[in-house]
């Protein structure tokens, strides 16, 4: 019989506070609390660029005491990216004097991130810059030869992140961009075309004014030329095009942000790293086509699951466009969609039937 079952229902056991057994603590220290400080002392800046650990932020912007700081991250955020472009909470230290440092201890909401994956078969997205409102793919008509694929991709990642692509044509002295312009024909694109030393400056620059544009391009095809000529303190490092290869040299190492004053007023140009490829592991296609919005509205026509590819039975989009409904631009809009569709249709078809990594220089 146990010692409960001993006892008369009268009698209860009885317990004091030397039966409470505590662990000990021999650093006689705190416990840790999962309670954070409000920080309602936190000003809002922007992050203009990162560096090793470091983070250059703009604190009251456009203000009397507008001034860069340099800072940390809080423990806190340490799972956390922060990048180019993102409205940091900063406390701390925030005169920007040498030796100092303040603390990031908060991202504010995103309006937009423009994303991109190690290759169409990779689920991990690197953040490229947050906030951006446009995008500038910058191209040369040659030197190095312009490639139509990876522009495609660029203008299907701003798509996807609800950014408006903007598309500039250097070195236009070297070759005619009409062919390579054709392939862009129905997409909602405005086009800035220049030679090698006679930029519109102008045009780029009012369309600037007023928009966070992130630079984008190809190593070698003058993206960090047309940044210093519009940002003349920028001193973007330049480079030169391998005569053997055909490619150019990486020369901008960073992301960093940079204000752009023009005639109609200011605006911020984001000037990234070239690179050579460009995976789409992270985009929804769905997004695609919501660009195209008269196509879409008539894609609600379509039979369920359509892929609004040019064998797709009944496609309602298709038939429009043979039956004229569409206009004189109708087949080159349908074009422009389906050739951006099929980037998404051959991921598919990689990632159920092959190993092999995609082709993102095709």
């Amino acid at each position: 019989m146990s010692w409960l079952e001993d006892l008369d229902d009268d009698d209860e056991p009885e317990f004091d506070e030397a039966d409470v057994r505590v662990r000990p603590n021999p650093k006689a220290n705190r416990p840790r609390s999962k309670r954070r400080p409000a920080h309602a002392d936190a000003e809002i800046a922007r992050v203009l660029g990162v560096d090793r650990g470091r983070y250059t932020v703009l604190v009251d912007e456009n203000g009397p005491d507008e001034r860069t700081v340099l800072g940390v991250r809080a423990r806190e955020l340490r799972k956390m990216p922060i990048v180019t472009g993102d409205r940091a909470r900063v406390v701390g230290d925030r005169t920007g004097d040498g030796g100092t440092l303040a603390r990031i201890v908060g991202i504010e909401d995103r309006t937009s991130l423009l994303r991109r994956s190690a290759d169409d078969t990779d689920q991990v997205e690197r953040i490229i810059v947050a906030n951006a409102d446009q995008m500038l793919v910058v191209v040369a008509a040659a030197d190095p030869e312009p490639r139509e694929r990876l522009v495609d991709r660029y203008l299907v990642a701003a798509l996807d992140a609800g950014i408006r692509p903007l598309l500039v044509v250097t070195k236009t002295d070297l070759a005619d961009p009409s062919s390579f312009l054709e392939h862009f024909e129905g997409l909602d694109l405005e086009v800035f075309t220049s030679a090698q030393d006679e930029m519109p400056v102008e045009r780029i620059g009012a369309a600037l004014v007023g928009h966070s544009t992130v630079f984008v391009g190809h190593s070698g095809v003058g993206k960090s030329t047309l940044v210093n000529v519009l940002v003349p303190d920028a001193r973007r490092a330049t480079g030169h095009v391998n005569v053997v290869t055909g490619r150019g040299r990486h020369t901008s190492s960073s992301t960093v942000s940079l204000r752009y004053h023009g005639e109609g007023g200011a605006g911020w140009v984001i000037d990234t790293p070239g690179v050579r490829s460009f995976g789409l592991g992270h985009v929804d296609p769905a997004n695609i086509l919501r660009a195209f919005t008269d196509l879409d509205e008539i894609s609600k026509e379509c039979p369920r699951g359509c892929t609004h590819l040019p064998d797709a039975p009944d496609c309602a989009i298709v038939e429009a466009v043979a039956e004229g409904r569409l206009g004189d631009n109708g087949a080159s809009r349908l074009d422009s969609l389906q050739r951006l569709l099929l980037t998404f249709a051959d991921k598919s078809s990689q990632r159920a039937g092959s190993t092999s990594p995609s082709t993102l220089e095709s």
